[in-house]
């Protein structure tokens, strides 16, 4: 089984939806991804930092997931980052109402020795330059590293953005972003630009409508599961890259083939986050509810067809 590497932040959130709010709750893309891949119990280590505000508990919830907190830096008078957002009725756009950087403004990541020869890297949504930050401390090249991130570090990061993107094998990003990062409106061209920044693979969200994986000319759609309700979409792309991620570190098959089966997992970890606010739904999911979703999944798409 291969070591993962997780880095993003670990955060306090405020979230408002059609279905209610929150006060400051705990958030963060390392924390969504720690509790995401700690379903296939590998040896994984979370690279971030807090403030002396973040409360012991959520540090114990990522140890008792088995997530290593060793390279979660805590800066003992400052404080965390925070985030707060309202979203709107269809549940698919937001408007970010706060954002406080605070101890993340100065954050320069550690590797924890144990974690530098990790198989395994997830880059999640930070500045460029901290994501290459993290490959550079690796001892060896990881087989598989994994690149997330957004618009905002394509307005004011663009050329550390596209360094760092020559270093890794997947990026994932939503479609809007995968748009904005190419200028093409087509998500298949726009994939086959990215490929020629440096990814082998590409994965782009499309929320509420699953997720596509392009490799070369090769191409798979997995859907999103149909949910009566969704409460809370914060921390669903992290979620879906856990999953995606954590699989991939279990099985050490990065095939394409593999890759189809980590993103229909991803998908699958992405339906559980938003059925309740923040992490509250990952904290104690159990293999017995993944398994039946998955099947869920199956039946969703599996159908048979004669062809003349």
């Amino acid at each position: 089984m291969s070591k993962l590497v997780i880095v993003g932040t670990v955060a306090f959130d405020a979230i408002e939806t059609p279905f209610g709010k929150t006060d400051e709750i705990l958030g963060g893309a390392a924390t969504y991804i720690g509790l995401s891949a700690s379903n296939f119990h590998v040896d994984s280590a979370a690279v971030s930092v807090v403030g002396g505000d973040f409360p012991q508990e959520y540090l114990d919830l990522l140890k008792n997931r088995n997530v290593n907190i060793d390279g979660v830096e805590i800066v003992k008078d400052g404080k965390t980052f925070f985030w707060s957002g309202k979203y709107h009725n269809d549940m698919n756009s937001r408007d970010t109402l706060a954002t406080e950087l605070n101890v993340l403004e100065h954050f320069n990541p550690i590797v924890p020795e144990d974690y530098k020869d990790s198989e395994v890297v997830m880059l999640g949504n930070l500045h460029p330059l901290v994501q290459q930050g993290v490959l550079d401390q690796m001892t060896t090249k990881p087989k598989l590293a994994i690149l997330d991130t957004m618009n905002f570090w394509m307005d004011i990061a663009l050329d550390d953005l596209l360094s760092v993107i020559k270093n890794v094998d997947v990026i994932t990003i939503n479609d809007e972003e995968a748009r904005q990062l190419t200028g093409e409106y087509s998500l298949v061209v726009a994939a086959r630009k990215i490929h020629d920044m440096g990814p082998k693979y590409v994965v782009i969200k499309k929320g509420e409508h699953g997720a596509l994986l392009f490799h070369n000319d090769n191409v798979f759609y997995a859907p999103a599961l149909p949910l009566e309700e969704v409460f809370d979409p914060t921390g669903a792309g992290d979620t879906f890259a856990g999953g995606f991620a954590g699989y991939l570190a279990k099985t050490g098959d990065f095939s394409f083939e593999n890759m189809k089966t980590a993103v229909i997992y991803g998908s699958t970890l992405a339906s559980f986050c938003v059925e309740k606010f923040g992490t509250e739904r990952m904290q104690n999911l159990t293999d017995k509810e993944i398994y039946k979703r998955l099947d869920q999944f199956k039946s969703l798409t599996q159908f048979d067809i004669e062809l003349a």
